[in-house]
């Protein structure tokens, strides 16, 4: 009896340390979801807007920053606004964005990968399709620094 005892007590020691790092990790990762959460929102509210440029706040500022589509692959921040810019050169070919069934995966302090699904609303059409983003930490806060979408 004294052995089950012991026993016993040591399962609920283990059960309640590994419940208890599952709780001190998941903290720094909901508050870096809800960041990355907001840098989306932020995009989303720029582009119906119509403000590109506040929509590319969102990506880092850098020579590094890629954007994959189609059989696209643009490099450097400059050249994804350039790229917004000829492809969406109007409200009207902008239309309302939504992101939907956003999936974060934090993969490191300062790095995660998000997965999700985008969708335009225009008077004509309704063009949607799928992207993966990975956000990294900076300065700045977090930002994409590569983003591969496709359309449907």
């Amino acid at each position: 009896m004294f052995r089950l005892s012991i026993v016993i007590a040591l399962v609920v020691c283990a059960l309640a340390t590994a419940a208890y790092q599952d709780v001190s990790h998941a903290q720094p990762n909901a508050k870096t979801e809800a960041a990355i959460r907001a840098v989306l929102d932020a995009q989303a509210a720029a582009w119906n807007r119509g403000d590109l440029e506040g929509y590319m706040d969102g990506y880092d500022r850098s020579p590094n920053t890629e954007f994959v589509g189609g059989d696209t692959i643009n490099r450097g921040w400059q050249a994804v606004l350039d790229r917004y810019k000829k492809n969406y050169n109007s409200r009207e070919k902008m239309g309302v964005l939504t992101f939907s069934e956003l999936e974060i995966t934090v993969l490191s302090k300062d790095a995660a990968l998000v997965l999700g699904r985008w969708r335009l609303k225009r008077a004509n059409d309704e063009p949607h399709g799928t992207f993966s983003l990975l956000f990294r930490k900076t300065k700045a806060g977090w930002r994409i620094v590569h983003d591969h979408s496709s359309a449907a």
